[in-house]
């Protein structure tokens, strides 16, 4: 996990959300809509804080944990900066494969939006699943982000040279058969593991979880140039408020799933 840490030490996630804007509205508009009030929840891989602190803003308790120390410190800088630190019941670096100190059923939602997708081999997702139910209580949400195969095919092949090994056939039949890549070129995106979208639920289900609803994070935007988004940002807040109105209402269309970067799986613990 070395070379992980030290990616997302360099890495500004938190401005990523932010030239990204619809992944991260997407994505908070899907968890207003499902977490119960006044829930005690857990932002498990949370990076800098961005959706941490803005639940904290809704009223939520949170606890927070990264693996990578620089960030829950941001994390933690961020909360007292937003004047929400009081809503936060802990900042911890943890291993979302083993969530020393927290205790068993704790919180009523978990989310998980990083780290699955960072673990290639099948017995650390494994593990990762298991500790994010063993955390939530019996009937409590998870939010877990994936990353699906297809839509990084479609990246591949639109900039090979920005995703080396997957700029020849022979790179790309490794990753499809495999699902995991490692970039050729020293720096650039850590190794990770691409879903195939309908392994999801059922990669899910088999661990105790009941599946709600999958989401389509960026919609069906996932593709779009900033110039392109120039274009209805400079027609003003109105005009960009309805296409934003329209990306969150077709995002749960099953049939877009592939396309997006990420995808948000919706579940329940189950009881037993």
């Amino acid at each position: 996990m070395t070379n992980l840490i030290d990616y997302y030490s360099a890495f500004d996630e938190w401005g990523r959300l932010d030239r990204e804007p619809i992944e991260y509205i997407v994505n908070l508009h899907h968890l207003l809509a499902h977490l119960p009030r006044q829930a005690r929840v857990l932002d498990n891989g949370a990076g800098p804080g961005k959706y941490a602190v803005a639940l904290a803003k809704k009223g939520f308790r949170l606890t927070l944990t990264d693996l990578t120390p620089r960030l829950v410190e941001t994390a933690e800088i961020k909360a007292r900066e937003e004047g929400v630190s009081d809503r936060f019941d802990g900042f911890h670096a943890r291993d979302a494969r083993d969530l020393n100190g927290l205790g068993d059923a704790s919180f009523d939602a978990s989310l998980m939006l990083g780290p699955l997708y960072h673990l290639q081999r099948a017995e650390d997702r494994d593990l990762a699943v298991r500790e994010l139910r063993r955390v939530t209580r019996p009937g409590g949400l998870v939010f877990v982000a994936f990353m699906p195969r297809t839509s990084f095919l479609r990246k591949s092949l639109a900039q090979p040279s920005a995703w080396r090994p997957n700029d020849t056939a022979a790179g790309l039949n490794r990753f499809m058969a495999s699902g995991a890549f490692d970039h050729a070129d020293e720096g650039r995106f850590t190794g990770a593991y691409y879903f195939d979208i309908n392994e999801i639920e059922p990669f899910m289900e088999s661990r105790g979880f009941e599946s709600l609803k999958l989401v389509a994070s960026s919609s069906v935007a996932g593709s779009m140039t900033p110039e392109q988004w120039d274009y209805w940002r400079e027609r003003g807040e109105e005009e960009y408020a309805a296409v934003v109105s329209h990306l969150i209402d077709v995002s749960d269309d099953r049939h877009i799933l592939g396309l997006s970067p990420h995808v948000l799986y919706i579940g329940r613990r189950s009881e037993n």
